[in-house]
């Protein structure tokens, strides 16, 4: 079963989408709580749910139903001070549109965008401290 698990998840990361850089382009936040996710201890159920539909949305939906995390942890973890209930709305939104994985890891064009604003940031500081002498 754990097969299963593991082949349909790895669909949904051969056919990720570039856009969904945009939702977490423009909301800090969400950036949090991406750099957290990839953190996070997140275990596949022990036993598995059966996979009743066959669509696209179901398939994901069973994805989710069948890992375990601990919204508290996270919560910490991604420092911020809302409640768990607007964590998990955040979450939502996240899981929705495919950012964050149920294995922990994150679209790769998310992942490869968060990056380049890193070296940026780097770039920057290193640009500021050239200047100074």
């Amino acid at each position: 079963m754990a097969d299963l698990f593991t082949g349909k998840l790895a669909w949904f990361k051969q056919n990720e989408k570039p856009e969904a850089v945009l939702i977490v382009a423009s909301n800090p936040e969400l950036v949090k709580i991406v750099v957290a996710w990839s953190y996070l201890d997140i275990r596949i159920a022990h036993s598995l749910s059966p996979l009743t539909g066959y669509s696209v949305n179901e398939i994901w939906n069973w994805l989710w139903e069948n890992i375990q995390f601990n919204i508290t942890d996270l919560k910490t973890k991604a420092g911020v001070s809302y409640s768990e209930s607007v964590l998990e709305q955040k979450m939502k939104t996240l899981t929705g549109n495919r950012i964050v994985y149920p294995d922990g890891e994150i679209n790769s064009f998310v992942q490869r965008y968060m990056r380049n604003e890193v070296a940026k940031l780097f770039e920057n500081k290193l640009k500021k401290t050239v200047k100074k002498y």
